[in-house]
């Protein structure tokens, strides 16, 4: 497909395809405005505020022009995201003489659009702070330069997230911020159930009893998020890569299907699922209407304010049998794109100032999310928590969506799957059959 080809499609999908880009950030709801309450107020039109900033940045440059200015787009709008970023932009600024960083906030729901119109008008920042599993399709159509010869030690970076960035072998950015889902158990239930806590050994065998003897008097034993919006997906594919299968290779993940249609019919999955989105998930775990949730570490927060005597846990999800590794699970978060300029000095400096591991931990400690790099994920403020050292242990297995310049094409082909065999619409054998197809059809 031809370069221009690219850029009308992509604008045309993201236009019309709104509800598939949901679920896919970092927060683990439909777009941060959900964080700050309501989307921008910003007084210009979408699509033309964001150049507008941009240039006016770009013309704040000392008179003898002797810094370049670096510009970074972000959609981030909570006050500890925003604060984060002016911590990152000063730090970096106060570290060198040859560049002046700022940063432009554009709105989520135009982000992607922005982009888009972006490549075609050549009015775009110097990086770009994007979901990871949106980068792929933007280096697809030329969105990014590449920057292999940037001084980033790359394989100190979890593979995962840095696959996100990749393609073809080239870098194209770095992680910035990392996330997945986890096991969540409410240990009060597991107590009066006389039943030990599921860990790293626990197998879907033992998973399903726990969530059958758990599953009484309005509980159900076990929530995740199924809804059908690339959120679902989020949640739900990691149970067919721990089954075996992939977001190529469905047929041989049919025992993720199995498993979740033999659970629902006997009342330990919520049957309600295929409609919960995340936030619906946990809000039924601080209620006690679940005894275990899949969910993420945003979810948190959330807790700690209105369930603060809620007595949990988190492990890592169970695995496939005994013999099996650790469960994978999917990654979430937000990778740094440099975008392709003929001049990307300033684009490769920030990037290489972020990937230290002293800057990197101090960010993702204001932003609360998990830093990418082996090393910073090593410090204690996440370590010696059990709670957010189980999310860092479940990162070790955690894995892209895709990464694929046409994931929201799957995304919708596979949650499909998924919500056929959560009401029992197919068999577990025919949803993988008719599934397999639609991804196969993908081109």
């Amino acid at each position: 497909m031809k370069r221009k080809q690219m850029i009308a499609a992509s604008l045309a999908a993201i236009l019309t395809c709104a509800s598939v880009l949901t679920g896919c950030g970092s927060s683990g709801q439909s777009a941060p405005a959900a964080d700050a309450g309501g989307a921008s107020d910003t007084a210009a039109a979408p699509d033309t505020q964001a150049a507008a900033d941009t240039q006016a940045a770009a013309d704040t440059q000392t008179a003898g022009g002797e810094k370049q200015e670096v510009v970074i787009w972000d959609y981030f709008e909570t006050d500890a995201q925003k604060e984060m970023m002016q911590s990152l932009i000063d730090g970096f600024n106060a570290s060198q003489d040859q560049f002046t960083a700022s940063h432009v906030y554009v709105p989520f729901a135009d982000y992607e659009k922005q982009l888009t119109l972006g490549v075609a008008s050549g009015e775009l920042p110097d990086l770009v702070i994007l979901d990871g599993c949106d980068m792929a399709s933007f280096i697809a159509m030329d969105l990014f330069g590449d920057i292999s010869d940037a001084d980033i030690a790359w394989d100190e970076y979890l593979e995962g997230p840095m696959a996100s960035t990749m393609m073809d072998g080239k870098h194209y950015g770095i992680p910035f911020a990392t996330n997945c889902t986890a096991l969540f158990y409410n240990k009060d239930m597991f107590d009066a159930a006389g039943l030990e806590y599921p860990d790293e050994n626990t197998t879907w065998d033992e998973f399903r009893e726990m969530a059958k003897a758990l599953t009484k008097d309005g509980v159900y034993g076990f929530g995740n998020a199924g809804t059908n919006t690339d959120e679902g997906t989020f949640q739900c594919l990691q149970w067919l890569y721990t089954a075996g299968g992939s977001y190529t290779d469905i047929e041989s993940g049919v025992d993720a299907y199995k498993l979740m249609q033999e659970m629902i019919n006997e009342g330990s999955w919520a049957k309600d699922v295929v409609n919960w989105t995340q936030s619906d998930v946990n809000n039924n775990f601080m209620a006690g209407n679940l005894a275990m949730q899949q969910n993420g570490p945003w979810q948190i927060p959330g807790i700690e304010s209105n369930a603060p005597e809620l007595n949990y846990g988190v492990t890592v999800l169970p695995k496939r049998d005994a013999n099996s590794g650790q469960a994978t699970s999917i990654l979430g978060g937000e990778n740094m794109g440099a975008v392709k300029k003929d001049n990307m000095d300033g684009a490769k400096a920030f990037l290489e100032y972020y990937n230290q591991t002293d800057v990197m931990v101090a960010a993702m400690k204001q932003y609360g999310s998990f830093p990418p790099k082996t090393e910073a994920a090593q410090d204690a403020y996440w370590t010696e928590d059990p709670i957010q050292a189980a999310f860092i242990q479940q990162l070790e297995t955690s894995i892209p969506r895709g990464p694929s310049a046409v994931w929201p094409t799957y995304s919708s082909a596979i949650q499909t799957g998924f919500q056929e065999v959560m009401t029992s619409a197919k068999t577990p054998e025919q949803a993988a059959k008719d599934t397999q197809a639609a991804v196969d059809a993908i081109e």
